[in-house]
């Protein structure tokens, strides 16, 4: 029977925090109990419905990791600038890395690249040749295994964003879209001159607020 590995990511497009990828490892047959139990891609789960389902996921997993990419380590590489080696090929490398502390047969990954083929490509130069990678867009809404992932992903993610709402304020999502957190921006640079290692000081909107303030 083989064992099928589940891969996602959660704050990819967030300023403040890190982008945590997860990993979930499930033995084939068990697969199906995933969508009996309800779950579904996290973005299409109330946080509520998230926190119940990722210690269900866990139980029936027969593994399942977590790495964290600090903003430091996103600022390197995107400040670096240098051609498919920015923040694409970051998570690439972070997603193998959980593939190969899973050791899956098969690892089902939901692609950061928009050239999912590259994006594989990326993954599998650093994974040994017996593990077998596939990709498509929107994994993480169309594989369990994925969505499983996703979930463990978010529910790490949000913990930690409690974390730092409880220690620097209510910074709102921590988007760039959301006004709360331009505001928060805003009044942070305006205060402090230094970019702290929570906020991704190579971000755009964030290089223009502070060159503002």
């Amino acid at each position: 029977m083989k064992m099928v590995a589940g891969v996602d990511e959660a704050g990819r497009g967030c300023v403040i925090g890190p982008l945590v990828v997860a990993g979930t490892l499930f033995h084939e047959e068990v697969v199906d109990e995933l969508a009996a139990m309800g779950v579904r891609d996290s973005k299409k789960l109330t946080p509520r419905k998230r926190e119940a389902l990722e210690p269900q996921i866990k139980e029936i997993a027969h593994r399942w990791g977590v790495f964290e990419l600090q903003p430091r380590a996103i600022d390197v590489v995107v400040n670096r600038g240098v051609v498919l080696r920015k923040l694409n090929y970051l998570e690439a490398m972070a997603m193998a890395k959980v593939i190969r502390d899973l050791s899956p047969d098969v690892a089902i990954v939901d692609p950061a690249d928009v050239v999912v083929d590259r994006y594989v490509r990326q993954i599998k130069r650093v994974l040994p040749s017996s593990v077998e990678v596939h990709s498509e867009n929107k994994a993480d809404d169309k594989f369990p295994v994925v969505s499983a992932a996703s979930i463990v992903a978010k529910v790490r993610r949000d913990e930690i964003i409690r974390g730092l709402r409880e220690e620097y304020g209510d910074f709102g999502s921590g988007y760039c879209s959301d006004r709360k957190t331009v505001s928060f921006l805003e009044s942070w640079f305006e205060e402090n001159e230094a970019c702290p290692p929570f906020i991704r000081g190579s971000w755009a909107p964030v290089k223009r607020i502070r060159a503002r303030t």
